[in-house]
């Protein structure tokens, strides 16, 4: 329980104010409860929709030093929670009806069905963006040359293999947005291959960022420097974060289009999510679940996919949220079953 007496605090808090706010809004008993269970119902959505989040997170932030950790664990909590929450949604609404900052805030508390109309109408490019860069998180897992840890052998050593080939998940992520792009209508095809170049230039932007960063650290080791930089990571969860909860901002207006509600209950979820992923770090969970990973990335790509899609056709947030946890479920329950098979501590064997 250490590792969430923050979030459950932090919850308290969220729902205190979604009771001051149901009250204040609807002056009944029935309107305050009928609020805060739709905040309780966002937060165990967003969190369902993130348990992948969480996993990959992890496996990057236990690279890091213990200060890069902390500083993403904090600024990357106001970024998670304000940032995305609110202020995304918001600028959207801005941008797309050519409000200034006020005017959306206002426009937000006084016209919801408005507010959401506008939010959605902007489903196209974030699909595309969203889901462009999140299949390329997924796609970059299992194109790796180097990777000699298959949890799906059959398909994930052929994905190793074919890794030789430079930027063949760019070739074939590219193709994707082409053929989701041919069934849109014209004027939303254009929009939608635009947001997902975007995607993918914002992938390798933040790549080439980590890259150039750790050139430098490795100069600095060979000089004698015990420096060990978490700016490239730092930055790539934090990219990585928003685009889950783009889908995660969209889907909520399925249970309501009022911006507070929306912003309590998805930020209950969001700080739970960090709490997982701290859990996660600190107890090694990575290390002891050898096909855990393997799941939560698998479990990306089908949320890409699914982004992506989305701009054709409406996919259900439980499908999405299912299908995540199916994923998971079933990596922890063949890494459980490979764990007792081998308890030597040995590199686990490729599975078929």
């Amino acid at each position: 329980m250490q590792y969430y007496r923050f979030s459950i605090v932090f919850s308290a808090v969220c729902l205190a104010l979604g009771v001051w706010y149901g009250w204040a809004s609807t002056g009944t008993l029935a309107g305050t409860a009928q609020i805060l269970w739709i905040i309780v119902v966002l937060s165990i959505l967003e969190v369902s929709l993130s348990f992948d989040n969480a996993v990959v997170n992890a496996s990057v932030l236990k690279e890091m030093d213990e200060v890069w950790q902390k500083r993403f664990l904090l600024w990357g909590i106001a970024f998670a929670v304000f940032g995305m929450r609110i202020v995304f949604p918001l600028a959207i609404v801005a941008i797309a009806a050519g409000l200034g900052p006020v005017e959306a805030v206002r426009l937000s508390l006084t016209n919801p069905a408005e507010y959401e109309r506008i939010v959605s109408s902007a489903q196209v490019g974030i699909a595309g963006f969203g889901g462009a860069f999140l299949a390329m998180v997924g796609l970059k897992f299992f194109f790796d040359a180097d990777k000699d840890v298959h949890w799906i052998g059959v398909i994930e050593r052929q994905l190793s293999a074919v890794s030789a080939v430079k930027a063949i998940e760019i070739g074939l992520l590219l193709l994707v947005l082409w053929g989701i792009s041919s069934l849109l209508p014209t004027a939303e095809a254009l929009t939608f291959l635009i947001a997902g170049i975007l995607g993918i230039v914002t992938f390798i932007c933040v790549e080439a960022i980590n890259t150039g960063l750790e050139i430098h650290e490795e100069k600095r080791r060979v000089a004698g420097a015990a420096v060990r930089s978490g700016l490239g990571g730092f930055l790539y969860l934090n990219v990585l974060d928003a685009s889950f909860s783009f889908d995660g901002v969209i889907g909520a207006f399925a249970l309501s289009n009022n911006m507070v509600v929306i912003a309590l209950g998805l930020s209950i979820g969001a700080i739970f999510v960090r709490s997982m992923t701290v859990h996660l770090v600190h107890r090694g969970t990575l290390a002891e679940y050898a096909f855990l990973e393997h799941g939560a990335f698998w479990a990306i790509i089908a949320l890409g996919m699914i982004m992506l899609f989305g701009a054709v056709a409406h996919v259900p947030e439980v499908i999405t949220g299912v299908i995540g946890a199916v994923l998971i479920g079933l990596s922890l329950w063949w890494s459980v079953r490979h764990k007792r098979r081998h308890p030597e501590p040995t590199a686990p064997l490729p599975v078929d």
